[in-house]
């Protein structure tokens, strides 16, 4: 019977079902997409804003 694990989202190594991640860094590596992609959809965010605002404007005038 073999082993019930899954694998480290950043490296692939196997880990127990409660482990998010194998290591430290690894969870690192993770947190540091996860505020890059937070950055990323703020600033579409505030584009959008920005665009939706001048086009607005212009419209009335």
């Amino acid at each position: 019977m073999t082993d019930i694990h899954k694998h480290c989202p950043v490296c692939g190594t196997p880990i127990p079902l409660e482990e998010s991640t194998c290591s430290q860094k690894c969870q690192d590596v993770i947190s540091e997409q996860q505020s890059k992609i937070k950055r990323s959809r703020l600033t579409l965010f505030v584009v959008m804003i920005i665009f939706i605002i001048v086009f607005g404007l212009t419209m009335f005038f």
